[in-house]
Protein backbone atom coordinates (compact mmCIF):
# COMPACT_ATOMS: atom_id res chain seq x y z
CA UNK A 1 0.00 0.00 0.00
CA UNK A 2 1.11 3.28 -1.11
CA UNK A 3 0.81 6.88 0.92
CA UNK A 4 0.69 10.17 -0.32
CA UNK A 5 4.06 12.06 0.28
CA UNK A 6 3.68 14.60 3.52
CA UNK A 7 2.70 18.08 2.21
CA UNK A 8 5.53 20.91 2.79
CA UNK A 9 3.85 24.59 3.70
CA UNK A 10 5.88 27.82 4.19
CA UNK A 11 4.33 29.58 6.96
CA UNK A 12 7.46 32.48 7.27
CA UNK A 13 9.50 34.39 5.16
CA UNK A 14 13.04 36.92 5.95
CA UNK A 15 15.50 38.45 4.25
CA UNK A 16 18.08 40.91 4.16
CA UNK A 17 19.57 41.95 0.73
CA UNK A 18 20.98 44.50 -1.21
CA UNK A 19 17.70 45.81 -2.09
CA UNK A 20 16.11 46.03 2.05
CA UNK A 21 16.51 44.69 5.27
CA UNK A 22 13.60 42.37 5.05
CA UNK A 23 11.42 40.47 2.53
CA UNK A 24 8.82 43.83 2.29
CA UNK A 25 11.31 46.39 1.40
CA UNK A 26 13.10 43.84 -0.84
CA UNK A 27 9.79 42.88 -2.84
CA UNK A 28 8.59 46.49 -3.12
CA UNK A 29 11.98 47.41 -4.48
CA UNK A 30 12.00 44.45 -7.03
CA UNK A 31 8.28 45.54 -8.20
CA UNK A 32 9.70 48.93 -8.51
CA UNK A 33 12.62 48.38 -10.95
CA UNK A 34 15.66 49.16 -8.74
CA UNK A 35 18.89 48.24 -8.44
CA UNK A 36 21.48 47.29 -5.46
CA UNK A 37 24.34 47.25 -7.07
CA UNK A 38 26.78 50.77 -6.40
CA UNK A 39 30.25 51.76 -6.52
CA UNK A 40 32.46 49.88 -3.18
CA UNK A 41 35.91 51.81 -4.00
CA UNK A 42 34.55 54.67 -1.80
CA UNK A 43 33.90 51.97 1.30
CA UNK A 44 36.97 49.62 0.98
CA UNK A 45 40.44 50.90 0.45
CA UNK A 46 41.51 47.43 -0.94
CA UNK A 47 39.72 47.99 -3.73
CA UNK A 48 42.53 50.56 -4.72
CA UNK A 49 45.13 49.23 -2.72
CA UNK A 50 45.01 45.95 -5.06
CA UNK A 51 44.40 48.21 -8.29
CA UNK A 52 41.54 46.00 -8.82
CA UNK A 53 39.49 46.70 -12.12
CA UNK A 54 36.50 45.59 -10.51
CA UNK A 55 35.13 48.69 -8.24
CA UNK A 56 31.09 47.96 -7.91
CA UNK A 57 29.25 45.28 -6.22
CA UNK A 58 25.58 45.01 -4.33
CA UNK A 59 26.23 45.55 -0.50
CA UNK A 60 23.33 44.83 2.22
CA UNK A 61 21.16 47.76 2.22
CA UNK A 62 20.85 47.64 5.86
CA UNK A 63 23.96 46.94 7.84
CA UNK A 64 23.58 44.29 10.37
CA UNK A 65 25.31 45.89 13.31
CA UNK A 66 22.58 48.26 13.09
CA UNK A 67 20.14 45.45 13.86
CA UNK A 68 21.40 43.34 15.76
CA UNK A 69 23.00 44.04 19.63
CA UNK A 70 26.76 45.29 19.87
CA UNK A 71 27.97 42.17 21.72
CA UNK A 72 26.32 39.95 19.93
CA UNK A 73 27.85 41.49 16.07
CA UNK A 74 31.04 41.73 17.48
CA UNK A 75 30.77 37.79 18.22
CA UNK A 76 29.87 36.57 15.06
CA UNK A 77 30.77 36.79 11.35
CA UNK A 78 29.15 39.14 8.79
CA UNK A 79 27.26 36.00 7.04
CA UNK A 80 26.23 34.83 10.67
CA UNK A 81 25.03 38.09 10.95
CA UNK A 82 22.55 38.04 8.13
CA UNK A 83 21.76 34.67 9.05
CA UNK A 84 20.39 35.56 12.21
CA UNK A 85 18.32 38.58 11.28
CA UNK A 86 16.87 36.76 8.30
CA UNK A 87 15.82 34.08 10.36
CA UNK A 88 14.75 35.91 13.48
CA UNK A 89 12.31 38.14 10.42
CA UNK A 90 11.00 34.49 8.94
CA UNK A 91 10.44 32.76 12.41
CA UNK A 92 8.64 36.29 13.70
CA UNK A 93 6.22 35.98 10.18
CA UNK A 94 5.37 32.61 11.11
CA UNK A 95 4.22 32.91 13.82
CA UNK A 96 5.93 30.19 15.91
CA UNK A 97 7.24 32.31 18.69
CA UNK A 98 9.75 33.79 20.30
CA UNK A 99 13.40 32.54 19.36
CA UNK A 100 14.23 30.03 22.09
CA UNK A 101 10.28 29.10 22.85
CA UNK A 102 9.10 28.28 19.47
CA UNK A 103 5.48 26.35 19.68
CA UNK A 104 7.48 23.33 18.15
CA UNK A 105 8.84 20.74 20.51
CA UNK A 106 12.38 21.16 19.90
CA UNK A 107 13.71 17.37 18.97
CA UNK A 108 10.91 18.03 16.10
CA UNK A 109 12.82 21.45 14.66
CA UNK A 110 15.79 21.06 12.25
CA UNK A 111 17.85 23.95 11.01
CA UNK A 112 19.64 23.91 7.01
CA UNK A 113 21.09 26.74 6.41
CA UNK A 114 23.81 26.58 3.01
CA UNK A 115 26.31 28.98 2.78
CA UNK A 116 28.68 29.24 -0.56
CA UNK A 117 32.05 30.61 1.30
CA UNK A 118 31.21 31.40 4.64
CA UNK A 119 33.29 34.04 7.33
CA UNK A 120 36.17 34.93 4.99
CA UNK A 121 35.92 38.29 6.46
CA UNK A 122 37.00 36.62 9.81
CA UNK A 123 39.02 34.78 8.16
CA UNK A 124 41.06 37.77 6.49
CA UNK A 125 40.91 39.44 9.30
CA UNK A 126 42.20 37.73 12.19
CA UNK A 127 45.19 36.78 9.59
CA UNK A 128 45.68 39.81 9.32
CA UNK A 129 46.07 40.28 13.24
CA UNK A 130 48.13 37.54 13.80
CA UNK A 131 50.46 38.56 11.08
CA UNK A 132 50.99 41.85 12.60
CA UNK A 133 50.27 41.34 16.65
CA UNK A 134 51.18 37.74 17.04
CA UNK A 135 48.85 35.19 18.85
CA UNK A 136 47.30 37.37 21.49
CA UNK A 137 45.61 39.27 19.10
CA UNK A 138 43.54 36.44 17.34
CA UNK A 139 40.31 36.27 18.17
CA UNK A 140 39.18 32.89 20.41
CA UNK A 141 36.09 32.80 18.46
CA UNK A 142 37.95 32.45 15.30
CA UNK A 143 36.91 29.15 14.27
CA UNK A 144 33.23 29.68 15.01
CA UNK A 145 32.93 32.80 13.15
CA UNK A 146 34.76 31.35 9.97
CA UNK A 147 33.21 28.02 9.59
CA UNK A 148 30.71 27.32 6.95
CA UNK A 149 28.23 25.53 9.53
CA UNK A 150 28.67 28.85 11.54
CA UNK A 151 25.36 30.91 10.29
CA UNK A 152 23.39 27.46 10.05
CA UNK A 153 24.87 26.82 14.13
CA UNK A 154 24.20 30.32 15.13
CA UNK A 155 20.40 30.38 13.98
CA UNK A 156 20.16 26.47 15.55
CA UNK A 157 21.54 27.43 18.58
CA UNK A 158 19.21 30.74 18.69
CA UNK A 159 16.28 29.01 18.20
CA UNK A 160 16.68 25.77 20.26
CA UNK A 161 17.00 23.40 17.31
CA UNK A 162 17.77 20.16 18.65
CA UNK A 163 16.67 17.46 15.88
CA UNK A 164 19.70 18.70 13.55
CA UNK A 165 21.28 21.77 12.43
CA UNK A 166 22.75 21.17 8.81
CA UNK A 167 25.03 22.99 5.96
CA UNK A 168 25.06 22.44 2.30
CA UNK A 169 27.92 24.05 1.13
CA UNK A 170 27.67 23.72 -2.81
CA UNK A 171 28.81 26.99 -3.79
CA UNK A 172 25.67 29.13 -5.36
CA UNK A 173 23.33 26.04 -5.37
CA UNK A 174 23.62 26.22 -1.53
CA UNK A 175 20.89 28.09 -0.58
CA UNK A 176 18.47 26.13 -2.92
CA UNK A 177 20.13 22.68 -1.90
CA UNK A 178 19.54 23.88 1.79
CA UNK A 179 15.82 23.70 1.26
CA UNK A 180 15.94 20.61 -0.81
CA UNK A 181 17.08 18.77 2.29
CA UNK A 182 14.80 20.86 4.18
CA UNK A 183 12.35 19.06 1.96
CA UNK A 184 13.27 15.73 2.70
CA UNK A 185 13.79 15.87 6.31
CA UNK A 186 9.98 16.97 6.19
CA UNK A 187 8.93 14.31 4.19
CA UNK A 188 10.70 11.58 5.66
CA UNK A 189 9.16 12.36 9.03
CA UNK A 190 11.78 13.02 11.18
CA UNK A 191 11.02 16.79 11.76
CA UNK A 192 7.74 18.91 11.97
CA UNK A 193 9.46 22.15 11.74
CA UNK A 194 12.33 23.66 9.71
CA UNK A 195 14.30 26.97 9.41
CA UNK A 196 16.03 26.67 6.52
CA UNK A 197 17.77 28.73 3.14
CA UNK A 198 21.11 30.30 2.70
CA UNK A 199 23.40 33.05 3.84
CA UNK A 200 26.73 34.77 2.58
CA UNK A 201 28.90 37.85 3.35
CA UNK A 202 31.83 37.98 1.36
CA UNK A 203 32.53 41.13 -0.69
CA UNK A 204 36.36 41.40 0.11
CA UNK A 205 39.44 41.90 -1.78
CA UNK A 206 40.17 37.92 -2.38
CA UNK A 207 37.25 36.85 -3.19
CA UNK A 208 36.49 39.97 -5.74
CA UNK A 209 39.96 39.15 -7.16
CA UNK A 210 39.72 35.68 -7.50
CA UNK A 211 36.45 36.37 -9.78
CA UNK A 212 38.42 39.00 -11.96
CA UNK A 213 40.89 36.70 -12.53
CA UNK A 214 38.17 33.93 -13.21
CA UNK A 215 37.01 36.41 -15.59
CA UNK A 216 33.69 36.09 -13.99
CA UNK A 217 32.70 39.55 -12.98
CA UNK A 218 31.03 42.62 -14.30
CA UNK A 219 33.67 45.11 -15.88
CA UNK A 220 30.73 48.15 -16.29
CA UNK A 221 32.46 50.52 -13.32
CA UNK A 222 30.96 53.65 -14.76
CA UNK A 223 27.26 52.40 -15.12
CA UNK A 224 27.03 49.93 -11.48
CA UNK A 225 23.24 50.13 -11.62
CA UNK A 226 23.17 48.84 -15.51
CA UNK A 227 26.06 46.64 -14.64
CA UNK A 228 24.08 42.70 -14.22
CA UNK A 229 22.13 42.12 -17.28
CA UNK A 230 20.68 38.78 -17.49
CA UNK A 231 20.25 37.03 -21.11
CA UNK A 232 21.25 40.15 -23.04
CA UNK A 233 23.95 40.42 -25.79
CA UNK A 234 25.99 43.13 -24.12
CA UNK A 235 26.27 40.88 -20.26
CA UNK A 236 29.83 40.60 -19.65
CA UNK A 237 29.75 39.01 -15.41
CA UNK A 238 28.20 39.21 -12.26
CA UNK A 239 27.97 41.65 -9.79
CA UNK A 240 28.73 40.49 -6.31
CA UNK A 241 26.49 40.68 -3.68
CA UNK A 242 25.55 39.43 0.07
CA UNK A 243 22.80 38.66 2.13
CA UNK A 244 20.28 36.01 3.25
CA UNK A 245 16.97 34.22 2.90
CA UNK A 246 15.26 32.53 5.00
CA UNK A 247 12.43 29.97 5.36
CA UNK A 248 10.47 28.18 7.57
CA UNK A 249 9.20 25.09 6.57
CA UNK A 250 6.27 23.01 7.94
CA UNK A 251 4.68 19.63 7.58
CA UNK A 252 0.84 21.06 5.91
CA UNK A 253 -0.77 18.96 8.91
CA UNK A 254 1.76 20.56 12.21
CA UNK A 255 0.55 23.74 10.03
CA UNK A 256 -2.79 23.50 10.09
CA UNK A 257 -3.48 22.31 13.78
CA UNK A 258 -1.55 25.23 15.01
CA UNK A 259 -3.77 27.73 12.89
CA UNK A 260 -0.41 29.34 10.88
CA UNK A 261 -0.83 31.34 7.89
CA UNK A 262 0.41 28.86 4.56
CA UNK A 263 2.15 31.29 2.09
CA UNK A 264 2.37 28.56 -0.85
CA UNK A 265 3.76 24.96 -0.74
CA UNK A 266 7.25 23.48 -1.26
CA UNK A 267 6.09 20.81 -3.33
CA UNK A 268 9.29 19.50 -4.77
CA UNK A 269 13.21 19.87 -5.22
CA UNK A 270 15.88 18.61 -7.52
CA UNK A 271 19.54 18.16 -7.11
CA UNK A 272 22.16 16.66 -9.55
CA UNK A 273 25.82 17.18 -10.65
CA UNK A 274 27.31 18.31 -13.87
CA UNK A 275 30.81 16.24 -13.37
CA UNK A 276 31.95 18.29 -16.52
CA UNK A 277 34.12 21.38 -15.02
CA UNK A 278 35.04 23.11 -11.61
CA UNK A 279 33.52 26.34 -12.55
CA UNK A 280 31.86 26.31 -15.94
CA UNK A 281 28.84 24.99 -16.80
CA UNK A 282 27.74 21.60 -18.84
CA UNK A 283 27.35 23.68 -22.72
CA UNK A 284 23.97 21.91 -23.18
CA UNK A 285 22.37 22.19 -19.48
CA UNK A 286 21.88 18.52 -19.35
CA UNK A 287 22.47 18.06 -15.49
CA UNK A 288 20.58 21.52 -15.01
CA UNK A 289 17.92 19.66 -17.06
CA UNK A 290 18.12 16.68 -15.00
CA UNK A 291 17.50 19.27 -11.62
CA UNK A 292 14.75 20.60 -13.07
CA UNK A 293 12.84 17.69 -14.08
CA UNK A 294 13.12 16.18 -10.26
CA UNK A 295 11.98 18.94 -9.14
CA UNK A 296 9.13 18.96 -11.07
CA UNK A 297 8.50 15.21 -10.87
CA UNK A 298 8.48 14.89 -7.32
CA UNK A 299 6.12 17.66 -7.20
CA UNK A 300 3.83 15.40 -8.59
CA UNK A 301 3.48 18.04 -11.80
CA UNK A 302 3.41 17.88 -15.44
CA UNK A 303 5.98 19.95 -17.14
CA UNK A 304 3.13 22.28 -18.74
CA UNK A 305 1.86 23.35 -15.27
CA UNK A 306 5.02 25.04 -14.52
CA UNK A 307 4.44 28.58 -15.85
CA UNK A 308 7.23 30.55 -14.43
CA UNK A 309 11.02 29.65 -13.47
CA UNK A 310 12.59 32.41 -11.77
CA UNK A 311 16.45 31.55 -13.32
CA UNK A 312 19.60 31.32 -11.62
CA UNK A 313 21.01 33.73 -14.62
CA UNK A 314 24.07 35.22 -13.65
CA UNK A 315 24.77 37.41 -16.35
CA UNK A 316 27.90 35.66 -17.73
CA UNK A 317 28.22 34.88 -21.09
CA UNK A 318 28.19 30.95 -20.99
CA UNK A 319 25.99 30.29 -18.31
CA UNK A 320 22.98 32.08 -19.33
CA UNK A 321 21.74 30.69 -22.35
CA UNK A 322 22.80 26.72 -21.11
CA UNK A 323 19.73 27.64 -18.42
CA UNK A 324 17.77 28.45 -21.00
CA UNK A 325 18.30 25.24 -22.89
CA UNK A 326 17.70 23.22 -19.88
CA UNK A 327 14.78 24.81 -18.98
CA UNK A 328 13.25 24.08 -23.00
CA UNK A 329 14.91 20.57 -22.70
CA UNK A 330 13.01 19.84 -18.94
CA UNK A 331 9.46 21.86 -19.31
CA UNK A 332 9.22 23.45 -22.66
CA UNK A 333 8.83 26.54 -24.55
CA UNK A 334 6.01 27.87 -22.60
CA UNK A 335 7.53 29.24 -19.20
CA UNK A 336 7.96 33.19 -18.45
CA UNK A 337 11.55 33.43 -16.94
CA UNK A 338 13.25 36.27 -14.90
CA UNK A 339 16.09 37.02 -13.39
CA UNK A 340 16.46 38.44 -10.26
CA UNK A 341 20.01 38.88 -10.09
CA UNK A 342 19.68 42.48 -12.36
CA UNK A 343 18.85 43.77 -9.35
CA UNK A 344 20.08 41.62 -6.06
CA UNK A 345 23.60 40.97 -7.65
CA UNK A 346 25.01 37.43 -6.99
CA UNK A 347 24.48 36.82 -3.70
CA UNK A 348 26.47 32.98 -4.15
CA UNK A 349 25.35 30.76 -1.01
CA UNK A 350 22.10 32.68 -0.34
CA UNK A 351 21.26 32.97 -4.27
CA UNK A 352 18.49 29.97 -4.13
CA UNK A 353 16.90 31.46 -0.99
CA UNK A 354 16.36 34.87 -1.60
CA UNK A 355 15.38 34.17 -5.16
CA UNK A 356 13.00 30.97 -3.67
CA UNK A 357 11.32 33.70 -1.38
CA UNK A 358 10.58 36.19 -5.04
CA UNK A 359 9.44 32.51 -6.92
CA UNK A 360 7.11 32.37 -3.92
CA UNK A 361 5.53 35.83 -3.80
CA UNK A 362 5.45 35.72 -7.88
CA UNK A 363 2.85 32.97 -7.09
CA UNK A 364 1.14 34.39 -4.20
CA UNK A 365 0.88 37.81 -5.66
CA UNK A 366 0.67 36.80 -8.75
CA UNK A 367 3.11 39.40 -10.42
CA UNK A 368 6.85 38.67 -11.92
CA UNK A 369 9.46 41.03 -11.65
CA UNK A 370 11.06 42.42 -14.30
CA UNK A 371 14.46 41.75 -15.14
CA UNK A 372 16.55 44.99 -15.32
CA UNK A 373 18.62 45.63 -18.55
CA UNK A 374 17.77 43.58 -20.85
CA UNK A 375 17.56 45.74 -23.60
CA UNK A 376 18.81 43.46 -26.49
CA UNK A 377 17.94 39.62 -25.76
CA UNK A 378 20.66 37.02 -26.98
CA UNK A 379 19.51 35.09 -29.75
CA UNK A 380 20.40 32.17 -28.16
CA UNK A 381 17.47 32.90 -25.45
CA UNK A 382 14.59 31.60 -27.10
CA UNK A 383 12.21 31.91 -24.49
CA UNK A 384 10.02 34.44 -23.44
CA UNK A 385 11.78 36.62 -20.40
CA UNK A 386 10.01 39.37 -18.54
CA UNK A 387 11.64 42.86 -18.95
CA UNK A 388 10.61 46.09 -19.15
CA UNK A 389 7.77 46.39 -16.13
CA UNK A 390 6.45 43.45 -14.11
CA UNK A 391 3.89 40.96 -15.49
CA UNK A 392 0.63 40.03 -13.67
CA UNK A 393 0.41 36.43 -14.40
CA UNK A 394 -1.81 33.96 -12.53
CA UNK A 395 0.43 30.72 -11.48
CA UNK A 396 -0.37 28.04 -9.81
CA UNK A 397 3.48 26.57 -9.97
CA UNK A 398 6.87 27.99 -10.32
CA UNK A 399 10.79 27.01 -10.66
CA UNK A 400 13.74 28.54 -8.92
CA UNK A 401 16.98 27.52 -10.26
CA UNK A 402 20.89 27.45 -8.88
CA UNK A 403 23.68 26.26 -10.23
CA UNK A 404 27.01 26.31 -8.48
CA UNK A 405 30.79 26.12 -9.37
CA UNK A 406 31.92 22.33 -9.48
CA UNK A 407 28.99 21.72 -11.42
CA UNK A 408 26.15 21.73 -8.93
CA UNK A 409 22.58 22.14 -9.77
CA UNK A 410 19.80 22.76 -7.79
CA UNK A 411 15.59 23.04 -8.30
CA UNK A 412 12.89 24.08 -6.11
CA UNK A 413 9.00 23.63 -7.10
CA UNK A 414 6.60 25.98 -4.98
CA UNK A 415 2.87 25.56 -5.49
CA UNK A 416 -0.11 27.56 -5.16
CA UNK A 417 -2.26 27.26 -1.58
Amino acid sequence: MTTSPIEVVVTGLGATTPLGGDVASTWEAMLAGRSGVRRIDGDHEWVDRHELPVKIAAPLAVEPTDVLARVQARRLDRCEQVAVIAAREAVAHSGLGEPGSLAVDPERLAVVIGTGIGGAVTLLGQDDLLETGGLRKVSPLTVPMLMPNGPAAVVGIEMGAQAGVHAPVSACASGAEALAWALRLLRAGEVDVVIAGGAEACITGITVAGFVQARTLSLRNDEPERASRPFDTARDGFVLGEGAGIMVLERADFAAARGATVHGKLAGAGLSADAYHITGPEPEGRGQSRAIAKAVQMAGLDPSDVGHVNCHATSTVAGDVGETKAVRKALGDHPVLTAPKSALGHMVGAAGAVESIITLLSIKEGIIPATLNLENLDPGVELDVVAGEPRKMDLQAAVCDSFGFGGHNAAVAFTKV
